[in-house]
């Protein structure tokens, strides 16, 4: 199973829409999908027809066993959707206490890892959506997985935040010995708005971030698959916005490194 995390310090910017998105083009190419839910807002569960005001079973409960000195298999945490091969551990607004209850429990940053490390062989690929404030849960989503999708907003606030998880990302790639592979994502650009343009020129001058050639556009299509509950790249894959994701999902996939690719 290859597990990818969307990760962007900054609310708003695309995290859910690249995850489901994303999800959809492999489920199109007859993969297993595992989405997991990190976020409290719990968008990405809701997205999946599951309110996680009271959702069980909820990823609460693992990190909650952990903290018990249990483990807890990913299995145990996992609803199906109503699309077929794709699967939610889902969220629960309870996760927002979760810093301040387990934050300092021995084993909390890899309790994810160990978890999915149990259900492996039921997915071909897994989905980490996370919340935008850094956290046990960012470093439990960074620390398992094998590579990391930076959704952007093109505008200024949202690349400004880029800097904070390059921050975390670089203390994480110095835990785990050895880079995490990312790709930065421009979402949401509109070429009409100067603001949009010129945020883009300025990422592509940066030498410090690896950032996709491309970009995710302004899309209403993509708003109104979030309100049905069915990705864009399933229900409309020619889509302007699900063509954008198509080519992420072929980006992402040259970041591999070559050990990965083959063993995929």
């Amino acid at each position: 199973m290859k597990i990818w995390t969307i990760a962007a310090q900054k609310g708003g910017v695309g995290k859910t829409t690249t995850t489901i998105s994303l999800a959809g083009c492999l489920l199109r190419e007859g993969a297993r999908v595992l989405l997991v839910d990190l976020d409290p807002h719990g968008s990405l569960t809701t997205y999946c027809g599951f309110d996680p005001d009271v959702v069980e079973p909820n990823l609460y409960s693992l990190f909650a066993a952990v903290a018990d000195g249990a483990m807890v298999g990913i299995n145990e945490m996992v609803l199906p959707t109503a699309i077929p091969d794709l699967s939610i551990a889902p969220a629960s607004t309870a996760l927002v206490t979760l810093e301040r209850r387990f934050g300092l429990k021995q084993g909390m940053g890899l309790a994810l890892k160990r978890s999915l490390a149990l259900g492996a062989q039921h997915y071909d690929y897994c989905l980490i959506d996370c919340p935008p404030t850094l956290g046990v849960l960012v470093v439990n989503a960074l620390v398992c997985c094998e590579q990391l999708v930076v959704p952007v907003q093109t505008e200024f606030l949202a690349e400004r935040s880029l800097d904070r998880l390059l921050s975390t990302l670089r203390m994480i790639e110095s835990a785990r010995g050895q880079p995490l592979p990312h790709l930065v994502v421009p979402t949401l650009f509109d070429r009409r708005t100067r603001a949009a343009t010129d945020t883009l020129a300025s990422m592509r001058a940066r030498a410090d971030i690896n950032l996709w050639s491309g970009t995710i556009p302004v899309d209403t299509q993509l708003r109104e698959a979030s309100r049905i509950g069915v990705p864009l790249t399933l229900r409309h894959p020619y889509a302007r916005g699900s063509l954008a994701y198509q080519e992420l999902l072929a980006a992402v996939r040259d970041e591999e490194p070559e050990a990965m690719r083959v063993a995929g």
